[in-house]
This record gives C-alpha cells, structure tokens and sequence, in this order.
C-alpha cells in the first residue's frame, strides 16, 4: 500500500485549530519556571512542580480561611486631599479589580470555630500599597480586637508604602505599630502570614511583628528590590535569598504552611493559644 503524502496544513486550518484551543491552557511557574496544565493548579493555585502560591485577591482568601466573614470599614478609601488625577484613576481601576475599596480586606471572622480579627492585603489593589487608608484600617482591626480581647491574623502582599501618598503613606508604618503595641500589651495574640510578595514599608513594620510569623512556600519576602540590593553591595546575592525557605532557615519567620494546610494550621495555632487570650 503505497505512502500517503503529507499535506502541511493550510493557514486557514491552522487558524481554525488555534481557535480551538483554550485560552490560559498552560501557566508557567514564575519561581521554578516550570509549566503545567493550568487546570493542575487546583482551587488552591499552587504549582504542582515546586509548591509556589500564585497571587490571590482578598476575596478568594478568606472564602478559603474562614467560616463566616463580617467586614468592617467597607467604605474607607483614599482621602479626598490626594487629588491627583492619574493616581485616581488607578485606584478606580484597583477598585474594579477587586471589588474593594483599598488594599486590604478586614474584619471579624469565624475560622475553625474561633472568632479572629482577620486582615488580607490584596496583591491586585495597587500592588497591596500602604497608602493612609490602609494604615487606618489595619489600625481599627487591631483597635477593635483589643476591646473585645480577640486574636488578629493579618496576610500580608504588598510591595511597600504607596509613593503617591509621601509621608502620609510613611507615617502608617508607626501607626498600625502602635496599634500591634497596644494588641500585645493586652496579652493578645497576633499572627501574620506573609504571601507573595511582602516587601518593603511593610515588612519593615508590622508584618514582621507578629507573635507568629507562618508564610506561603516560595513567598518572596524583604525590604529592598534585589537590584537595589546589588547595586548598593556590589555582589551577586544568591537566586533564593528572598525566599520564604531561606528566612526560615536563618530564623526569621517560624513555619512555611503549605496553602491547603494553612486554615488548618491557623485554627490549631489559636486553639493551643486559648484563642490569643493571656494564659498568666
């Protein structure tokens, strides 16, 4: 039986083949570089190569973490002095975005029967910037939790004061600081888990307060951008030495939860502690 020749196929079959196929098929991994199918990310969204957590909004986070969710100071949102045309229109579009009105989501939360303060930095609200309002936020979170002698879990994404706001965006920094002050003072527990990424202002600040400090496997964690960080040593810093294992390694946070244990950590973290309470 003679050979069928091959036919290479037309330019308007192959344009009716590239129809067919499913957009976001494949995700590449951006820390092992791997690729996989996108639908292996499961609900979770972690590479299946090397454990990373992709970005996730607030949203998606605490109907992940809790069992019952009442946010607080839905309405607060950049002050009107910051008039600044160009700097509105990216928050109206972070506003779309996430369905919120500033980078962090907070309130009081129901997770593994404990009731908690629960804050969430929305990595796609302008990068999870520290502009003012989010400082008073995070600031009422920890004020109101002190009062009713709750524990605070904060998940930290961000990548750093917000410029367009100065000083103001500066000053948060010892504002929620005294806030965590306060929350301490009164025998509370806090938490934080520091996501991908938690740089500068407020790794500087609060997100390395906590009495416990969890993070996401791979999360990329500091206070200066690694080019910074080159330029000012004149050396090459190792590929990893951001990373989440790497602080661990060196003492500077406490555990690397993977994502789908992390409600569960949580929850038996706050149980061992009496839900955060002075145990005298």
């Amino acid at each position: 039986m003679p050979k069928r020749k091959f036919q290479a196929p037309t330019e308007q079959q192959l344009s009716v083949r590239r129809d067919q196929i499913p957009d976001e098929l494949l995700t590449q991994c951006p820390v092992c570089q791997k690729t996989c199918y996108t639908q292996e990310l499961t609900e979770w969204q972690v590479c299946p190569h090397c454990g990373y957590g992709f970005r996730l909004t607030a949203w998606t986070r605490v109907a992940q973490l809790t069992d019952d969710f009442q946010e607080l100071d839905a309405e607060l949102t950049i002050p009107e002095r910051f008039a600044d045309a160009a700097y509105r229109a990216k928050i109206t579009q972070a506003k779309a975005a996430t369905k919120l009105k500033e980078s962090v989501l907070t309130g009081l939360a129901k997770l593994e029967d404990e009731t908690v303060g629960l804050g969430v930095m929305d990595p796609y609200f302008m990068m999870g910037s520290l502009g003012s309002a989010t400082g008073e936020k995070i600031t009422r979170l920890f004020d109101r939790c002190t009062a009713q002698k709750l524990p605070v879990i904060l998940l930290t994404a961000s990548g750093g004061a917000r410029m367009q706001e100065g000083m103001s965006a500066l000053m948060q920094m010892a504002k929620v600081s005294a806030a965590v002050a306060k929350h301490r003072n009164a025998g509370l527990l806090y938490i934080t888990v520091l996501t991908d990424p938690t740089t500068g202002g407020v790794t500087a600040s609060f997100a390395m307060q906590g009495d416990i400090i969890l993070s996401e496997p791979k999360a990329l964690i500091g206070f200066a951008g690694r080019r910074v960080i080159e330029q000012t040593i004149q050396q090459t810093p190792p590929v990893d030495f951001q990373r989440a294992e790497t602080l661990l390694k060196n003492g500077w946070i406490d555990q690397v939860v993977p994502r789908p244990v992390l409600k569960a950590t949580l929850g038996r973290l706050l149980r061992l502690t009496s839900g955060g309470g002075d145990n005298g």
